[in-house]
Order: structure tokens, then C-alpha cells, then sequence
């Protein structure tokens, strides 16, 4: 599984279950980003939202009300969290499984280096833009990743990944730095608006996380800063 299905297959279960094409709002892919860095596992998060939906389809059976649509992810939050807690208790006393061949991870070097040399151009355009320190970190950013785009021989994918998350954190950080005060304070009040009708059914940890991830994604795009992490590069790249 790599990183741009783990984000689609929820799109789109989330998508099947609504029985239409809502598009994901900045706020849910917050919340995936969240599920992702912590590790949940695809398979349990589809689990979730298939529980959310019937429990939400035999509520609506039983009430004498218009039922109300599905309209965001984080609707789904609580039953997710249930299915990992499920997960686990079925591993507990399983069988070890036999190892398999790895999985091809379906990047290839030039695809990973024609992305890391646009992301590098894209962040030494912005920086002519930015305040300091941010414009600083932008630049850093660029150097670094032509550099890591000549040597992708020499580390993994996981490796990679890793030292890009990196540098999109220092970039966050600056960005966070050189933002004026009343340009936090509106994204943190946007957060807390779009999070409002969810907070009964999310724990107060992954509130926190996908408020930061809403605030570092609404950063990034209004400088226009690509994302770093390989999951951001697109099927189509070309060499």
C-alpha cells in the first residue's frame, strides 16, 4: 500500500457510503493525514466508516425525523478509533503468518527525482516572496532536495520520506514564526468552527492533531508551498 491509496480508498469509501461525490473538505484530510502519521491501518479505518454508516442507516430507520446527511469524515472518528481497538484484539493470539515477498511500492527513481526537483523549484520561486524566517527555510528546503534527488541510491523509501517530512516541519515552523498574529488566530477560529459538530465524537489528542494539520495545510497553500512527503507526488510524473 502506498501512500496515495491510502488517502483515495478512504475518498472513496467515504464517497460509496455518502452515495455521492462530496469532496473532502481541508478538515478530513487533516484527519486522514492524522490517521496516517499515526500508523492506523487502512483496512481499519474502511472498517470505521462502513460501522459509522449502518449504525448512522439504523438510527434513521428508527426515528420519525428527516435523517441528516454524513457530511464530513470526522463523523466517521469514533468508529474508526473502535475498529483499531478491534484489530488488536484479534491479533492478540494469532497465528504468525508466513513471510511474503515485499510489495512493489510503485515509485521509480526518475519519477522521485523529477518530483523532488519540481518541489525544489517550486519552494525557491515562493521564497522571493516570503518573509523571514520563512523564506530562509524555503530555500534550505530547495537545496535539500536537489541534493536528495542525485542520491535516492543511497536510501530508502521510508528513509526519504522521513528526512522530506523533516524539512516540511522546519518550513511549518518558519511559516508559523513570520505568519502575522491575526492570520493564526483566523485559521485557528476556521478550525475550531468546522470541528464544532464533531467534538462530541473525536478524543481530545486527535482534536489537537488535526487542528495542527488543518493550519499547516491552510499555511502552505496560502504562500503556495507544495507538500513535501511522497504521497503528494502524482501517479503521472515523468521523468
Amino acid at each position: 500500500m502506498n501512500y496515495f491509496n491510502y488517502f483515495t480508498e478512504i475518498e472513496e469509501c467515504f464517497q460509496q457510503r455518502r452515495g455521492s461525490l462530496l469532496m473532502l473538505s481541508t478538515l478530513d484530510w487533516a484527519l486522514i493525514e492524522t490517521w496516517r502519521e499515526a500508523g492506523v491501518p487502512l483496512e481499519a479505518v474502511l472498517r470505521g466508516i462502513d460501522a459509522a454508516f449502518d449504525k448512522h442507516a439504523a438510527q434513521s430507520l428508527r426515528s420519525t425525523r428527516r435523517p441528516r446527511k454524513i457530511n464530513g469524515l470526522a463523523w466517521c472518528a469514533q468508529a474508526v478509533l473502535e475498529a483499531v481497538e478491534q484489530s488488536k484484539e484479534a491479533a492478540i493470539g494469532a497465528a504468525p503468518t508466513q513471510p511474503t515477498e515485499p510489495r512493489e511500492s510503485g515509485f521509480e527513481a526518475a519519477r522521485i527525482a523529477h518530483y523532488l526537483e519540481r518541489n525544489a523549484a517550486a519552494l525557491d520561486a515562493a521564497a522571493a516572496n516570503l518573509p523571514s524566517p520563512a523564506n530562509t527555510a524555503a530555500s534550505q528546503a530547495a537545496s535539500r532536495q536537489r541534493e536528495l534527488a542525485v542520491s535516492l541510491d543511497a536510501q530508502s523509501l521510508e528513509a526519504l520520506d522521513r528526512t522530506l517530512t523533516v524539512l516540511e516541519e522546519k518550513l511549518f515552523a518558519a511559516l508559523l514564526t513570520a505568519a502575522p498574529e491575526v492570520q493564526l488566530v483566523a485559521l485557528r477560529e476556521q478550525a475550531a468552527r468546522e470541528l464544532a459538530p464533531y467534538r462530541g465524537k473525536m478524543q481530545a489528542v486527535q482534536i489537537k492533531q488535526v487542528q495542527h494539520q488543518f493550519l499547516q495545510k491552510r499555511l502552505l497553500e496560502a504562500h503556495s508551498l507544495p507538500r513535501l512527503s511522497l504521497f503528494y507526488m502524482p501517479h503521472d510524473e515523468q521523468d
